[in-house]
């Protein structure tokens, strides 16, 4: 009795001048307090992002004003190459050709992602060991991968060789026809990134409550009247998360395009990151490849905002609100 008299008295007395809580300046101290981190600690995140994302940035967009071939100064042309870029054929054409990469991309990717990872967010019988092999590719770098698939498209010597003909291609030369090479690029792409976005899909649809399932099975709601009536519904915000990173990636893609096909046969796989580099690197014209690059960050922006914005996702109002 006498212990409880004196915990209550310790308690009363720390009321005073530092049981509150509170210090004399009116902030919380002890382990009830909630500290918040201060800006110096956003300190070396930013100044990493500046130094290798907005600074280059930045003198990309510098350069894209002037005429440079790497060696000595850049020259001021103004809007020259901005005007060159307008009329230019090449140009046309690798728009067109990424913007037909990115939508074959997301309809290609999408459905079987979804479906995939709907499907690896089950119970089902060793689900754990196909999803951890159906993973794989995440693991290996896009260049090495395309170094594998440059092997087995070998018109010579690779495994196309015996299944070209059965695909169409009578000398199991893919790579060197037009469709054939773009629809190599399409193929190899999904092969790798699926994977990445079925990862995504596989959490949203872990998150969504199994009471919503329970309920519709009582309502006699078969698999797939369920799958369209709450499993895509509640993916809503997955489906835009994963499509702006799928687009985006889609218009900035380049490695694969570099080692399967150089832009190839001729120019019918040059999309707008190939050109670029062709332009940088190969032609040494540093000051209109970087007008492209400049293009190319602002449309990649500008898409993704504009799906954000079209979608309503912005709101970033809960799937879940009310539950």
């Amino acid at each position: 009795m006498a212990g409880a008299v004196s915990e209550g008295a310790v308690s009363k007395g720390g009321g005073g001048k530092g049981g509150s809580g509170k210090s004399k300046s009116g902030k919380g101290v002890g382990r009830d307090a909630v500290g918040r981190p201060g800006a110096v600690w956003a300190l070396p995140g930013v100044l990493f992002f500046a130094c290798f994302a907005v600074l280059p940035m930045l003198l990309v967009g510098y350069l894209a004003f002037t005429e440079w071939d790497g060696i000595g100064s850049p020259h001021w042309t103004g809007t020259d190459n901005w005007s060159r870029l307008w009329h230019d054929p090449d140009m046309r054409q690798a728009v067109w050709l990424s913007l037909l990469l990115t939508v074959l991309t997301w309809l290609v990717q999408t459905p079987i992602a979804l479906l995939l990872g709907v499907w690896a967010a089950g119970r089902q019988r060793n689900r754990a060991v196909l999803s951890a092999i159906f993973f794989l590719p995440l693991l290996a770098s896009s260049v090495a991968l395309a170094l594998v698939w440059k092997q087995l498209l070998d018109p010579n010597f690779g495994l196309i060789a015996e299944i070209g003909p059965a695909l169409g291609f009578a000398d199991g030369d893919l790579l060197g026809d037009s469709q054939g090479a773009f629809g190599a690029i399409l193929f190899v792409t999904a092969w790798q990134f699926i994977p990445l976005h079925t990862l995504i899909y596989q959490g949203g649809a872990r998150a969504i409550p199994r009471s919503l399932y329970d309920a519709a099975a009582i309502d006699g709601a078969g698999t797939v009247r369920q799958f369209f009536s709450i499993t895509l519904p509640q993916l809503r915000n997955t489906v835009v998360t994963s499509s702006v990173i799928m687009v985006v990636g889609a218009l900035t893609f380049f490695d694969t395009v570099l080692i399967l096909t150089k832009g190839g046969p001729g120019t019918d796989t040059s999309i707008v990151p190939y050109l670029m580099y062709k332009n940088g690197f190969q032609a040494f014209d540093l000051g209109y490849a970087s007008a492209v690059a400049a293009l190319l960050v602002v449309v990649a922006t500008a898409v993704s905002l504009l799906l954000v914005r079209l979608t309503g996702f912005s709101s970033m109002r809960s799937t879940r609100e009310g539950m």
